[in-house]
């Protein structure tokens, strides 16, 4: 079956493109949003995929401005910014989203592959509708949040374990969490005695595979939450990291790699992923 080929995953192959274009031609970012009239920041969120052209106009703008004449080659660059106008279904939930999150959720849904580590709360895509819900209405006062943005995060979060729980092309998920994660109490005990089932049952699919990296470990520890993004053909893995009321995502070499040493370390420090179920069923007890 083809790969998924969602609009955010397009708008980075133009992106992609257009940035080889005008490095091919000589010119800076400056150079050329200044002659088509652009800021150079709304060009540079079109090189990285996180903004799209909405204009067919000012594609064949930059097309000739970079002197891409041929064309079969113009035409592929304006399918893809036909492809990558296309609503995403997460896109109702857009507002209620921090910001660079709905790049990286068009993303996720194109990934193949997915490595991350979680240091402080159970992984996203293996939570219950009940801890999630928990965890939102405990930021809810602080962060001064509504109950329909608590809602409508918990509804997208349910959506989004889908990618794991699908019949057809399931992302192959590699977690590690930090002991940490899973003994720290959100929404009382039987919420969290209902995750630990509900990780244990998670971890028994073949896709998936939780780890958890133990306290009495002496390890290296990431200080923030990132996913790793892998993709089935050539566009360059992605990473994405956890900063205040945003996330950061970057293809840069350098941070994939750097961010990628930093999981391998910790996956080989952390339990294997056949002790995963005890260390939680023993958890469950503690909190009986």
């Amino acid at each position: 079956m083809a790969a998924r080929r969602g609009p955010t995953y397009r708008r980075r192959e133009l992106g992609k493109e257009l940035r080889k274009l005008r490095e091919k031609r000589g010119l800076t970012i400056q150079e050329a949003a200044a002659h088509l009239g652009f800021s150079h920041t709304k060009l540079a969120r079109v090189e990285i995929g996180e903004n799209d052209l909405p204009r067919v106009s000012d594609l064949e703008g930059l097309m000739d401005l970079y002197g891409l004449d041929a064309k079969d080659d113009r035409e592929t660059l304006l399918q893809l910014h036909r492809e990558s106008l296309s609503k995403e279904p997460w896109t109702p939930y857009k507002h209620f989203m921090p910001s660079k999150m709905p790049t990286y959720r068009g993303l996720e849904l194109d990934s193949n592959v997915m490595r991350s580590f979680q240091p402080h709360v159970v992984f996203g895509l293996l939570q219950t509708e009940n801890y999630s819900r928990a965890l939102y209405l405990s930021a809810k006062p602080v962060d001064e949040t509504t109950t329909e943005y608590v809602e409508t995060n918990v509804q997208l979060r349910m959506e989004r374990k889908e990618l794991i729980t699908r019949t057809d092309n399931p992302l192959e998920l590699r977690v590690i969490m930090d002991e940490a994660a899973v003994r720290c109490m959100v929404g009382g005990p039987d919420v969290m005695r209902e995750q630990y089932d509900e990780i244990i049952d998670l971890a028994r699919l073949e896709n998936v595979t939780v780890q958890i990296l133990p306290h009495r470990v002496l390890s290296y520890r990431a200080e923030s939450n990132f996913a790793i993004l892998g993709f089935p053909d050539d566009l360059a893995p992605i990473v994405q990291v956890d900063m205040p009321n945003t996330i950061s995502v970057s293809d840069d070499t350098r941070d994939v790699q750097a961010y990628t040493r930093r999981f391998d370390a910790m996956r080989e420090s952390a339990s294997a992923p056949a002790e995963t179920a005890s260390l939680l069923n023993q958890l469950a007890r503690e909190w009986t």
